[in-house]
């Protein structure tokens, strides 16, 4: 690797619930710098959970975070010619990444619905162990278990 590494940015917290963690799933889900409807998004999920759920949709989607986020991925080494999938450790900054964008990826999946309201049906079905994310999460788990004799090469 050349050079220093860019420094780690600070990002403020959302300015509804003051979380930084929702301040970067909003920023995820920005496009073209529109973080005013990047805002209307997250905000109207939550609204869409605590009607239809009639829950805190802080609560849920800390349930839906802590559910999608994996433990184990794979990465790709060369040893000696060969490519072998390694199974590693996820640390806490990327495990909310990866979270976070396969929460994105399957809430545009879903067709037929506003996209605040796709992202609030998404966050609900992972808090309860469904879903698309979770499926993402449990393939890359499986994937991890199944490479589980290359973890000597970590």
């Amino acid at each position: 690797m050349r050079g220093k590494q860019a420094p780690k940015r600070e990002i403020k917290a959302d300015p509804r619930f003051q979380r930084i963690d929702i301040a970067k799933l909003i920023n995820k889900i920005m496009e073209r710098g529109k973080k005013t409807t990047a805002q209307k998004v997250v905000y109207g999920a939550f609204d869409y959970i605590s009607d239809k759920a009639k829950q805190d949709p802080l609560e849920v989607y800390d349930a839906a975070i802590r559910n999608i986020s994996p433990n184990l991925e794979v990465k790709g080494k060369r040893i000696g010619g060969a490519n072998y999938q390694v199974p590693i450790v996820v640390t806490g900054d990327r495990r909310l990444t990866l979270a976070h964008r396969w929460l994105i990826e399957a809430s545009k999946a879903r067709k037929g619905a506003a996209m605040a309201v796709r992202l609030g049906e998404e966050l609900m079905a992972a808090a309860k162990g469904e879903g698309s994310a979770m499926k993402k999460r449990e393939d890359v788990q499986r994937m991890a278990e199944s490479n589980k004799a290359f973890a000597h090469f970590a």
